[in-house]
């Protein structure tokens, strides 16, 4: 699809649905009371994500009544990751937003994540710090977004709420795929901008149920350690690969030295310099991958690993 420039006076909307038949109508009225005084046209992008409880034949009634509502179905049902990503490629705004569809995100909010761009964030992620959900999905989620800003050193409450703002820009440049979509604030960071949080109302679910289990935070966990590879050692896999040569052959050199003090003979002296040897063995294969990984990179030939946000032109001297 072919990119075009973002419009200015235009709010996207993505709004993923997987079975929210029974809210679709409640979220779009809410919607238009929310932005009707926010000075921009409205565009809410609903992705139906294969749903099969006749959420696609409401979306069609609403575009049919409401001219801010565009619909767009999947085959099969892919995933909300699918979902953001194929309503990022579609957006038009200069100012992007995503929302749950199941009205446990208040659309009154609206007008307050708009503020905190205008302030000067190029990204606003919710924080539901007072939620409406059972225990056992927010115990895992705190311990969750507690890792990922450790590791990231982005700090956010909530990086899964799927109530954010950005600016154009950054779902333009950030580069997602896979279920990364929860990172994108992560990604963006990296990038050079500028992310800010904000304090939301979350409302209880008044239809249907969650679509998230124990398996959504497995693949978090899974996706958290490939974000902070791609984060931490994108541009630069020998320091990731070297390090781990170092203190593999580091290792080996120690048990190398403890063979000289526990005989071959004894119970533990077998053991130890087999340790060694493998120390040794892993040691040269993470170097050879580090390097195989560097010449694969540079003929690649990534974008620059940095980004310019404002540039100033020379001034002509003066006679």
């Amino acid at each position: 699809m072919t990119r075009v420039a973002p419009n200015p006076n235009l709010l996207s909307l993505v709004v993923p649905v997987y079975n929210e038949v029974e809210s679709l109508p409640a979220l779009v009225a809410e919607i238009a009371n929310a932005t009707k005084d926010i000075g921009r046209t409205v565009e809410i992008l609903f992705i139906d994500d294969g749903s099969n409880d006749g959420s696609w034949e409401v979306i069609r009634d609403l575009s049919a009544k409401f001219h801010m509502v565009q619909g767009y179905r999947f085959r099969r049902n892919f995933g909300k990751a699918a979902a953001l990503s194929a309503g990022f490629k579609i957006a038009s705004g200069s100012i992007v937003m995503t929302l749950d569809a199941d009205l446990q995100d208040d659309p009154s909010e609206i007008p307050r994540f708009l503020a905190a761009i205008n302030t000067g964030a190029d990204v606003v992620c919710g924080w539901k710090k007072i939620r409406y959900d059972p225990w056992h999905k927010v115990f895992p989620s705190r311990v969750f977004n507690g890792l990922v800003s450790w590791l990231t050193s982005v700090k956010l409450h909530d990086h899964n709420c799927g109530f954010k703002a950005y600016r154009a820009d950054v779902i333009r440049e950030v580069k997602v795929y896979g279920e990364l979509h929860r990172f994108v604030p992560v990604l963006a960071a990296a990038e050079g901008f500028r992310c800010e949080e904000l304090v939301i109302h979350h409302r209880a679910r008044k239809y249907g149920y969650s679509k998230f289990g124990a398996r959504r935070f497995l693949k978090g966990f899974i996706d958290l350690i490939a974000v902070w590879s791609r984060t931490t050692f994108g541009n630069r896999p020998m320091h990731a690969f070297g390090t781990l040569a170092i203190m593999l052959a580091f290792f080996g050199a120690i048990t190398w030295i403890a063979t000289m003090f526990v005989p071959l003979g004894s119970v533990f002296g077998p053991f130890v310099s087999m340790l060694s040897f493998l120390s040794f063995i892993l040691a040269g294969q993470s170097a050879f991958t580090g390097i195989s990984a560097e010449m694969a990179l540079a003929r690649s030939a990534p974008d620059a690993p940095y980004r310019i946000s404002e540039t100033v032109p020379a001034r002509e001297a003066t006679p």
